[in-house]
């Protein structure tokens, strides 16, 4: 890590402090979240002849909702994290090999910080709701690789080696 490198949300003398964007021009920010659902076979076999329904709903269009939702109000979740009025949320769940799914969020927004955040939330709640949901059929469901694909916008861009 560069020496340059700081916790920003730690004020001089060590304490929690939000991170003052007053003086930031706002910019058009994008980032893109990833998390991966591991099913297993069995309930592998249900996605592939179609979204499954339950009582809740079906179960990938629910997740979706639940992760747009999730992004929106991140600030209300995760400490001293600025609350944005995202400009647009994406929420998208495919069939990632013979027993997983993958869930991708993009959140973007013009203003004065990144939605880093969002974009993670958003990914990690969607992941929750269909576990929520499918785990009357196994507890063997695996979260996994819940992590950061890119940004733009803002210091610095991030894309992820794939």
């Amino acid at each position: 890590m560069p020496d340059s490198a700081k916790l920003t949300h730690l004020d001089a003398a060590g304490q929690p402090a939000m991170v003052d964007v007053g003086g930031k021009q706002p910019t058009r920010r994008v980032a893109r979240a990833r998390s991966r659902v591991v099913l297993g076979p069995e309930i592998m076999a249900l996605v592939r002849e179609g979204d499954l329904p339950t009582r809740k709903g079906p179960v990938f269009q629910t997740a979706i909702l639940a992760g747009i939702m999730g992004a929106k109000r991140t600030s209300e979740l995760i400490p001293l994290c600025h609350p944005l009025g995202l400009d647009n949320c994406q929420v998208t769940i495919e069939v990632d090999g013979p027993d997983a799914v993958v869930i991708e969020c993009t959140a973007t927004v013009t203003g004065k910080t990144g939605v880093e955040m969002e974009a993670l939330t958003g990914a990690s709640v969607a992941a929750l709701t269909i576990y929520d949901m499918c785990k009357a059929l196994s507890h063997d469901i695996l979260i996994q690789e819940t992590r950061l694909i890119s940004k733009t916008g803002g210091k610095q861009d991030f894309h992820h080696a794939e």
